[in-house]
């Protein structure tokens, strides 16, 4: 978990060292189209065979795919790797505390909500629109697990995955082509948005199936919260970002919110339900 949690932000701060030269855009669509290979050869999607019924939230998921990348991306390039994952995060913590009338998740909504007021605070150097974009980060990951439920329980396997990832990856043949085509690419570039995508896509995507054969599904949710730190300190190492005090206890709060909110033993309604 510590390897997929490491590996997923890593390839983060590696593409933002591409963007100067092809922008977000170019080191998304290369990492799309790598995420694309990587899933169509685990899933084999078998396209031809898929209904209506399959094809809708497939569909759905590969747009939210597409957006969810390239808005938390181009927050990353503004505000910096930390804060952006930080507030994407807010995407599962949302869906997590959706419909809870739990008063420990009420806390964590309150502390959550809290602590993005301190990370976004009016300052002088503040990126609105770098925030903006981390928000939809977040909107986009929260749709994405949704989507992700109806995709698991309409098709077999890692198929409708492997199906969106292709979908996806085909939205951005023509604006990758163009992306690249303003901002000609060097070899150092290319190098860094193709190993962006294994250590964002191949990488976690085993690294997790592993992990979840030896851990309980809820435990892997609730380690998942440390992804914003582990994006804070890798920000901080690879990018020399550097967080004050109070963005870090900010993060902090956030991390523990969700970390609770994960953790929190489920009511009867939800025992029956999941």
């Amino acid at each position: 978990m510590v390897g997929s949690g490491l590996s997923n932000q890593v390839g983060a701060a590696v593409a933002a060292l591409a963007f100067p030269v092809i922008g977000p855009v170019g080191v998304v669509a290369v990492r799309q189209w790598v995420a694309a290979a990587v899933l169509l050869a685990a899933g084999r999607p078998r396209l031809r065979s898929f209904t209506a019924a399959q094809w809708r939230p497939v569909l759905g998921l590969a747009v939210v795919f597409a957006a969810m990348n390239l808005s938390l991306y181009t927050a990353i390039d503004r505000i910096g790797l930390g804060l952006a994952v930080t507030l994407e995060f807010l995407g599962p913590l949302a869906v997590a505390l959706a419909g809870s009338r739990r008063r420990t998740d009420l806390v964590c909504a309150l502390a959550a909500a809290g602590a993005v007021a301190v990370l976004t605070r009016p300052q002088p150097s503040t990126d609105y629109l770098g925030i903006g974009l981390g928000l939809l980060a977040a909107v986009c990951w929260a749709c994405y697990i949704l989507l992700n439920r109806t995709v698991g329980a309409r098709v077999p396997g890692l198929q409708g995955s492997a199906a969106a990832a292709l979908v996806s990856g085909a939205l951005y043949l023509p604006v990758g082509a163009l992306a690249l085509w303003l901002r000609p690419p060097t070899a150092t570039a290319v190098a860094c948005a193709v190993a962006a995508g294994v250590l964002s896509s191949a990488v976690p995507f085993l690294a997790d199936l592993l992990a979840l054969r030896r851990v309980p599904a809820q435990f892997f949710g609730i380690f998942m919260s440390v992804n914003p730190v582990l994006a804070a300190l890798v920000g901080t190492v690879v990018l020399d970002e550097r967080l004050d005090v109070t963005s870090w206890l900010a993060i902090a709060v956030i991390v523990t919110a969700n970390a609770a909110a994960l953790g929190a033993p489920c009511g009867p309604r939800d025992r029956r339900t999941s």
